[in-house]
């Protein structure tokens, strides 16, 4: 990091332990890669006072029921005993570090909390949900939602996200800020589940998983997840340009293509 580091303008730290199986199985691995990493980064950046934007989580939002989650709200999160809960106290700590070198090391530094980012190319090896609909739909089901479909998210078009953190790199005010970005149209796991299997043409059946089927007793999931965007909107103007329906197709083009 060292080397990647030493004569850049800029660093976008984007790099974390991903998805929630790996999480379960590999929490000390996940704590290690969220925390440790950050560190690292951000210590090499404050030797050349580097701007620097650290990529955050709406999972730090923990199980708030406020909504839409502000980037100040207090925050509620589980047991220290189950594992669902290291990722999030992890990305929590990242937050806290990049703004302590700020306050302290007067590195211009940002995060950036991201809500749901969806696109082309995203897998669904992972256990993210629009991926994995749309493949389940495009092989003839069932597609799989886990509890009772009622959860909702809202998800937002990669390509709105990258433009958003390329302007916000850029703006002086948003250092030592930590600024939600993503979609605020909130929609429910069953409705997605029709919403593919309407784009995609497919009469897949839609088959609810138990959460301790698909990971294990214990597992905790939110209802709700909606970001209160009205900082990224006050910094840029940020709006979301693409609908869920336009970065659906996307995916679907894209996994069609790979089949």
């Amino acid at each position: 990091m060292a080397e990647l580091i030493k004569g850049k303008d800029q660093i976008f730290h984007l790099a974390a332990a991903v998805g929630v199986k790996q999480i379960l199985d590999k929490p000390l691995n996940s704590l290690l890669t969220n925390i440790k990493g950050a560190e690292i980064v951000l210590e090499e950046a404050v030797k050349y006072n580097t701007k620097t934007l650290v990529v955050s989580t709406s999972e730090v939002c923990g199980k708030g029921d406020k909504m839409p989650f502000k980037e100040d709200d207090d925050r509620t999160y589980g047991s220290v005993y189950n594992d669902r809960w290291v990722y999030a106290f992890s990305k929590a700590v990242d937050e806290f570090l990049a703004i302590a070198y700020w306050k302290e090391k007067q590195l211009p530094v940002t995060v950036v909390r991201l809500f749901n980012v969806i696109g082309p190319r995203q897998t669904g090896a992972y256990g993210m949900v629009v991926p994995t609909f749309v493949k389940q739909a495009l092989a003839g089901g069932p597609i799989t939602v886990f509890g009772d479909g009622k959860q909702s998210r809202c998800f937002a078009d990669v390509d709105d996200i990258t433009d958003a953190l390329l302007v916000l790199m850029g703006v002086k005010q948003a250092e030592g800020q930590v600024t939600n970005l993503g979609a605020d149209e909130e929609i429910s796991m069953i409705e997605l589940a029709n919403k593919i299997k309407k784009i995609t043409g497919s009469q897949a059946e839609i088959k609810f998983i138990p959460y301790q089927e698909a990971y294990r007793d214990g597992y905790e999931d939110f209802q709700r997840r909606v970001p209160d965007l009205s900082k990224i909107k006050s910094l840029i103007g940020y709006s979301p340009k693409k609908s869920l329906d336009d970065s659906i197709r996307r995916i679907v083009e894209y996994q069609k293509h790979k089949m």
